[in-house]
């Protein structure tokens, strides 16, 4: 009897442990050009959104909510975010995907902070929405 109730808890177990929760980019789907890139997000919007273009005149740590697609995966956690004024660096630690996965073609939101002591604009992702 033991036996059985052992062998039918692993089964119910099994998926859970098989589950992939690497999350991230995937790159199935080629993303739509820029000029096609419309307002597909849906949720609820806690901050003003802007263009990549205006967020990179904003001072060295500003608070950024932008609207667009993840293109590219550079390595590590950095992507290439972009939307219909152009293309910043970002960077996406795994928590922040939290077992998510985005295709380009996916509008999604992201927050961070503006990083500017670098030679490039780069955004700290703090929260991804889909």
């Amino acid at each position: 009897m033991k036996l059985q109730v052992a062998a039918f808890l692993s089964f119910l177990i099994m998926p859970y442990a098989l589950a992939d929760d690497q999350g991230g980019l995937k790159k199935d789907v080629a993303p739509p050009p820029p000029h096609a890139i419309e307002d597909g997000y849906r949720g609820t919007d806690d901050a003003e959104k802007m263009t990549i273009e205006q967020a990179k005149t904003l001072h060295d740590g500003a608070t950024v909510s932008l609207r667009g697609n993840l293109i590219d995966h550079k390595g590590d956690e950095r992507y290439v975010f972009r939307d219909k004024s152009g293309e910043i660096n970002v960077i996406i630690p795994s928590a922040v995907f939290d077992g998510r996965e985005v295709q380009p073609d996916q509008m999604i939101n992201i927050n961070g902070s503006l990083d500017k002591k670098a030679k490039e604009a780069v955004v700290r992702v703090s929260r991804l929405q889909k």
